[in-house]
């Protein structure tokens, strides 16, 4: 039995299977998950978990390089956009539009989907 950190058991997986450069999407409730791209639901309620629960768990026991976000959170949740920075201060930040977002969404080793309701809440990963 593990003593802590990540419990989930298929997002364990997921992590101890990430290669450098891979990516991780951390979504909201409404995200459009691709086929074809392995899902693991966290939902239970509104906002539990929120897309920076799910993160502070992985950024505990993952190395991350990069995080991307979209011009759209940064334009509908700026106090989102600084929460997240707060939390992921020493990380390379890249911000692009939501359609292309999804489109990258694709490349994700899996999506993590998540009970949040903030607007555009959701971030991809790029593993160190």
């Amino acid at each position: 039995m593990k003593k802590g950190g990540v419990l989930h058991p298929q997002l364990n997986r997921i992590l101890a299977e990430m290669g450098h450069t891979d990516m991780l999407t951390i979504c909201d409730r409404g995200f459009p998950v691709p086929v074809g791209v392995e899902r693991v639901d966290l939902a239970l309620t509104d906002d539990l978990p929120a897309v920076t629960d799910a993160l502070k768990a992985i950024a505990g026991e993952f190395v991350i390089d990069c995080i991307i976000i979209t011009e759209e959170m940064q334009a509908f949740s700026p106090e989102r956009v600084g929460l997240l920075k707060e939390l992921i201060p020493d990380v390379r930040w890249k911000v692009l539009p939501h359609v292309q977002f999804k489109q990258l969404c694709t490349e994700s080793r899996a999506v993590i989907r998540t009970g949040d309701t903030t607007p555009y809440a959701n971030l991809i990963i790029v593993s160190g």
